[in-house]
């Protein structure tokens, strides 16, 4: 198989140095850029990282994007222009982004996920059975903790199992979202679903959905315990993504989840 040309953004961060470490023990892919949103003075795996541009990403046959929104729609706008394929793995998208990248995914290949772990997409897909099956008479609530460096919450993961217990329930999320707190050590149950994100130490990612009736209670839950976890699910994706046409794709496509 030939050597598919390997693009990461974001390369100084804590995702974009672990896939560098990934991309180098995969032989799949040959990485060629690397891009910041700051000139980077050193070469980084023998590569000089620049500013995202079209010659960065000119010779590359896909983009993994690990970045914040404003980077990720600046990539999508170069990538669009040089049909490029890209892996986005960034949240924290607004209504109005989240139209765009639908909008570039008519021109381009897109894989789009709050989480790039099998573990958590498994998760979601039976978070999403067990809303329809328990259905109207259990309440449900998401916690979730991350390290303290994570600006964003709840959890682009925690907002993917939301999406799960919505589709369960055949409702959008956005009509049965419910409050959104932060750090805090309990928190109640209600009609719609809560959310508390807790930001503590390095912790790479924990994840728990309760479903109650008020007389048991049902916990799906996940951890993840080493960051490459994201890194080499990111690298499935883009392989994956190679012979694909021009779309927004999800992990649950990449995984054949019905």
């Amino acid at each position: 198989m030939k050597k598919i040309n390997l693009s990461i953004s974001g390369c100084m961060g804590r995702m974009g140095q672990q896939l560098i470490k990934s991309s180098k023990r995969n032989k799949n892919f040959k990485l060629i850029s690397l891009t910041e949103n700051r000139i980077i003075n050193k070469k980084i795996s023998g590569i000089n990282p620049t500013t995202n541009n079209i010659e960065a990403f000119k010779k590359t046959n896909v983009i993994i994007d690990f970045t914040i929104p404003k980077c990720t729609i600046e990539i999508l706008k170069i990538a669009s222009k040089l049909k490029k394929r890209v892996v986005i793995g960034t949240t924290g998208f607004s209504k109005k982004d989240e139209i765009l990248i639908k909008k570039f995914s008519k021109k381009i290949p897109i894989l789009k996920a709050g989480n790039m772990s099998l573990g958590v997409n498994l998760l979601m897909y039976l978070t999403e059975i067990a809303s329809k099956s328990l259905g109207k008479n259990f309440l449900s609530k998401i916690y979730e903790v991350h390290h303290k460096h994570k600006i964003d919450y709840p959890s682009g993961t925690a907002l993917m199992l939301g999406k799960g217990i919505a589709d369960g329930q055949k409702k959008n999320l956005n009509n049965i979202m419910g409050r959104k707190y932060l750090n805090k050590k309990s928190f109640p149950y209600s009609k719609k679903i809560n959310f508390n994100s807790l930001r503590k130490g390095e912790v790479i990612g924990e994840h728990e959905v309760k479903f109650t009736s008020g007389k048991e209670i049902v916990t799906l839950n996940h951890e993840s315990f080493d960051r490459a976890l994201y890194s080499d699910g990111a690298l499935t994706a883009a392989v994956w993504l190679m012979s694909k046409k021009a779309g927004l794709y999800s992990m649950r496509d990449l995984l054949n989840f019905k």
